[in-house]
């Protein structure tokens, strides 16, 4: 090739990559960015992370034993301040000032329940009610996350916010808790608060609810970002809960939050530990490392 040929070949190149790279660049843009008739159809725009079971455990043994005021100040040292703090009506459903069962920390695994536009059953005979109520729970207001439930799951529910119904009950709780759920939270309501109490699963809610889910709400989606007191929750989030509430801990920064809250809480078992000795009392879990 000669010296003019080779001058035009890379001449050629410098004009033709820089045009290429600004093609797929456009390429990728219109990939990224949905069209109209995409968007009428619907779509979700934040996309849903996957995480491995060991990588879930790996993060919660960090978070072990902290509280929700460690973590909210872990929060503001990594800037996040106002960032993941539940309203404070979401709220335990019962409390162990001994042990602090009611506390948990866990990896969210999300469900959307919404209000139905359908009409109630209305009046029929018991076996039409039950076939009716049947098929709405099998195809309707289902449990399809339940699969999504392993160990150091945080189950998190956007319920209808109106309905007075229990989406969450006795049974299925502690069939979550089986799955190796470690508490449930929830933006609305529970019924059978009652053996929930007994059976001491952890649940925080804003208030009780009676009816069941058929006629009252639909599932909508499940581990898809929701909304729950007020705050958003992406699947895979580090969630927190005991009597001060429930905090949120975004994913991405999970590590350095879990950092500085330990050493909080740490600092504060200390000084309460001699603040105890000093006032000759026995000391209790609060203050045990």
């Amino acid at each position: 090739m000669k010296i003019n040929e080779i001058r035009c070949y890379i001449t050629g190149l410098a004009v033709i990559l820089p045009f290429a790279a600004f093609l797929a660049a456009g390429t990728a843009a219109q990939e990224k960015a949905p069209g109209a008739e995409d968007l009428r159809a619907g779509k979700n725009l934040l996309a849903t992370q996957v995480y491995s079971e060991a990588e879930d455990g790996k993060l919660l043994a960090l978070f072990k034993g902290l509280r929700v005021s460690d973590v909210a100040d872990g929060m503001d040292a990594v800037g996040l301040q106002n960032i993941g703090l539940m309203d404070p009506e979401i709220h335990s459903l019962w409390r162990d000032t001994e042990h602090f069962t009611h506390r948990f920390v866990g990896i969210a695994v999300t469900a959307r329940y919404v209000p139905t536009q359908d009409a109630p059953a209305g009046k029929m005979t018991v076996e039409a009610y039950d076939a009716w109520a049947g098929g709405w729970y099998e195809k309707r207001s289902t449990e399809a996350y339940l699969d999504l439930i392993r160990k150091g799951t945080a189950l998190v529910i956007e319920d209808a916010p109106n309905a007075d119904v229990g989406s969450i009950g006795s049974y299925n709780i502690l069939e979550w808790r089986g799955k190796g759920c470690v508490g449930v939270v929830t933006s609305a309501t529970a019924r059978d608060t009652d053996e929930v109490i007994t059976q001491r699963v952890p649940l925080y809610l804003k208030k009780v609810g009676r009816g069941i889910r058929p006629g009252r709400n639909e599932l909508e989606s499940v581990n898809r970002p929701i909304v729950c007191g007020g705050v958003l929750v992406m699947p895979g989030d580090v969630i927190v809960a005991d009597g001060d509430g429930v905090v949120v801990v975004p994913r991405a920064k999970a590590e350095a939050v879990a950092g500085y809250a330990r050493k909080i809480m740490d600092g504060d078992k200390a000084g309460r530990r001699d603040l105890y000795k000093a006032l000759q009392m026995k000391e209790d879990d609060s203050v045990k490392n």
